[in-house]
């Protein structure tokens, strides 16, 4: 009888190349598969709903790295997240404070600062089609071999650094382990190199491999436990700049019935659309009324944030059960739901307060009559109320 995932593969999804062949990782936990990230790949995973994303393998100097704000992202919206073995150990370090669950031996080595330079987990490997297969040795494999060997004693101190020094001084693409040997020189007696070779035979272990494996089982294991949703700490952090915001919202993934469709196509319909002056004007005022509030230190209760969605989703006609399918066309996680809400619920905090928000602010009805004059509609009110009213029709007697 198989036994059943202990949760469904598309609550984790993992960034993952060189460091773990695919079948590895879905033979070791149930997971969805992605690529080695590049900068916009985590915000884009978002639109598939997982419950936990385990980064191990990214891009470094070929293609722009996955952004710190992605990973913070993916926290807001609930959503728990692993790093180790590659990128994810470098990323879990930097942002362990923020919440990131740094797992393995190489994020506790950048963690305590003994390994600061991307350039230790860097390895040159092969493309999709051969399944990221590793062609060169990153240089913490190197160190790990290195110690390793001499707790073997196979190697002295001083020989065990030339080695880690000798792979330091080839550039990461060259790395291999004849190349290693060879940029030894003579620093290597011949009895340590005979020793060495004696020793190596039984291969090495992939401490990079090792923490990959180490940091899928981690997150496996907080789905399986039921683990709630993690809480990202803001202190002393100021929010996503508009710059961030912007990039999120190019690089982002719309979730239809149909297909997956990129936020920057949805938005260039938008622009072309009669109403696209509208629709921006409407978001920009209600972006200013919400920032005001903020700067006089106005905030939103819970009950308002409440009555803000809630009057948004009737608002749009869409019933409870639509909702979460509508969030994903839309491209929106809870974290951004939660942040439109409170936009609306500061927007009408400082239209219901303008009269004492402003100093000698204006009334509701000084409000209602200086846009209906300037809409024309109380042109279109007085013109009726003026108008000649017909005759009242006699009333017939009754017989």
């Amino acid at each position: 009888m198989k036994r059943r995932p202990a949760h469904p593969p598309d609550d984790l999804i993992v960034f993952l190349g060189p460091s773990l062949p695919e079948e590895d990782a879905r033979a070791l936990v149930p997971c969805r598969v992605l690529p080695p990230a590049r900068q916009g790949d985590v915000w884009r995973a978002l639109s598939l709903r997982p419950r936990a994303i385990a980064l191990v393998d990214g891009v470094f100097e070929a293609q722009p790295s996955v952004w710190h704000h992605e990973l913070l992202a993916s926290l807001d919206a609930g959503v728990a997240v692993f790093g180790g073995g590659s990128m994810g150990a470098l990323r879990a370090a930097e942002l362990a404070v923020h919440g990131v669950v740094g797992v393995g031996r190489i994020f506790e080595s950048y963690q305590r600062g003994e390994l600061v330079d991307d350039a230790e987990v860097a390895l040159l490997h092969a493309d999709a089609e051969h399944g990221f297969r590793p062609l060169t040795v990153p240089l913490v494999n190197v160190r790990h071999a290195a110690r390793q060997a001499q707790e073997a004693r196979v190697l002295a101190p001083r020989e065990a650094q030339a080695l880690v020094d000798a792979a330091a001084a080839l550039f990461y693409q060259d790395r291999t382990w004849p190349r290693v040997l060879a940029a030894l020189g003579e620093a290597w007696r011949p009895a340590t190199r005979a020793k060495w070779e004696v020793w190596a035979a039984g291969g090495f272990e992939d401490l990079k491999r090792e923490d990959a494996r180490a940091c899928l089982q981690a997150a496996s294991a907080y789905l399986a436990s039921g683990g709630e949703a993690p809480v990202r700490t803001r202190t002393g952090r100021a929010p996503p700049s508009s710059y961030v915001r912007r990039r999120r919202l190019m690089e982002g993934l719309c979730v239809t019935e149909e297909a997956l469709v990129s936020s920057e196509e949805v938005l260039a319909e938008l622009r072309a659309a009669p109403d696209a002056r509208a629709l921006a004007e409407a978001g920009l005022r209600r972006a200013l009324l919400a920032g005001q509030a903020r700067s006089l230190g106005l905030l939103a209760t819970a009950e308002e944030m409440v009555w803000a969605e809630e009057e948004w989703w009737e608002e749009l006609g869409v019933p409870p059960r639509e909702q979460e399918a509508y969030l994903a066309a839309c491209g929106l996680d809870a974290h951004e739901v939660l942040r439109l809400c409170e936009e609306r619920a500061l927007e009408r905090l400082m239209l219901e307060h303008a009269s004492r928000v402003l100093p000698d602010g204006p009334s509701w009805d000084e409000a209602l009559a200086t846009e209906a004059r300037l809409r024309g509609r109380w042109v279109e009110e007085a013109r009726r109320l003026g108008a000649p009213k017909p005759p009242p029709k006699p009333r017939q007697r009754k017989r």
